[in-house]
């Protein structure tokens, strides 16, 4: 029995994997960062979703932001070697995991547009180019993260239109204050950011809300993907659910830029699982 899990900043995915029979369950929790938690307090996190008959197994392949930095590798590495029992634990970043999901052992552009962002490409064995996300205040162009944070910013300044400001202020029963508060004080501020793309789902419509979305991929196109040189002659996949939940508006941007449309994909564990059972 074998232990993969992608973890993003909102969820983590777990597949308790049977390679000889190919059985799986699939264990959701909240999302895990080790670049934002320590051993302990993700220790703690483990402890509320894995019973003691859950934490013995063959080996574990753990993707997570992050854990491109050997750093912060460390420091989930450690968590699960003091929390489970595995002869082989693997820590790889979430980027590696986008890339074994949407290519397997084929070059490619692999990207994310999630809660957050980043993009690589991928030779089919290992990453050889990685625009630096830099994270939602300084990157992260493009992911849920910063099109909430431009839609807050947006709606405080009245730069959209009347009746648009209305609808968010009438689903959501809040004002600048408990916004700020959210954003400058609380933890997790990109999550409570990348939480407001529901609304642009919901009135996607809205020319206005199209724009928003359509300038964030702009960006992310822009001073991401068309840094590699390969980006013009490869497919470009994507996961994450920005990716999935807009993507005619990111095949819009694609095309004009003249890149070629790979798969996109909500969640990349189908992907991975595949992977590690070959």
């Amino acid at each position: 029995m074998i232990l993969v899990a992608d973890s993003g900043s909102t969820k983590t995915t777990w597949c308790l994997l049977d390679k000889k029979t190919g059985k799986k369950e699939l264990i959701q929790t909240p999302g895990i960062n080790p670049f934002y938690q320590d051993e302990d307090t993700i220790i703690k996190a483990l402890e509320k979703d894995f019973t003691s008959s859950q934490r013995n197994f063959e080996a574990i392949y753990f993707y997570s932001a992050g854990c491109s930095n050997p750093v912060i590798s460390k420091v989930a590495y450690g968590a699960l070697n003091n929390f489970f029992c595995a002869s082989t634990i693997e820590v790889a970043s979430d980027l590696m995991a986008a890339a074994h999901a949407l290519c397997g052992t084929t070059e490619g552009i692999a990207c994310i547009l999630g809660t957050g962002s980043n993009s690589c490409h991928y030779n089919g064995k290992e990453v050889i180019e990685n625009t630096p996300p830099l994270g939602f205040i300084l990157g992260d162009e493009g992911s849920g993260a910063v099109i909430g944070k431009k839609l807050l910013s947006d709606i405080l300044k009245k730069q959209l239109p009347e009746h648009v400001c209305n609808k968010f202020f009438n689903k959501y029963k809040t004002d600048s204050i408990d916004i700020l508060n959210n954003i400058y004080k609380k933890p997790f501020p990109n999550r409570y950011a990348a939480g407001f793309t529901r609304f642009i789902a919901e009135h996607i419509s809205e020319p206005s809300l199209q724009k928003l979305v359509l300038a964030s991929f702009e960006e992310f196109i822009t001073r991401n993907i068309l840094q590699y040189q390969m980006a013009t002659k490869l497919p470009v996949h994507f996961t994450g659910s920005i990716a999935y939940y807009f993507k005619d508006l990111l095949y819009e941007i694609l095309e004009k830029h003249q890149l070629k449309r790979g798969t996109i994909i909500k969640d990349p564990i189908d992907g991975l699982i595949d992977f590690h059972l070959k």
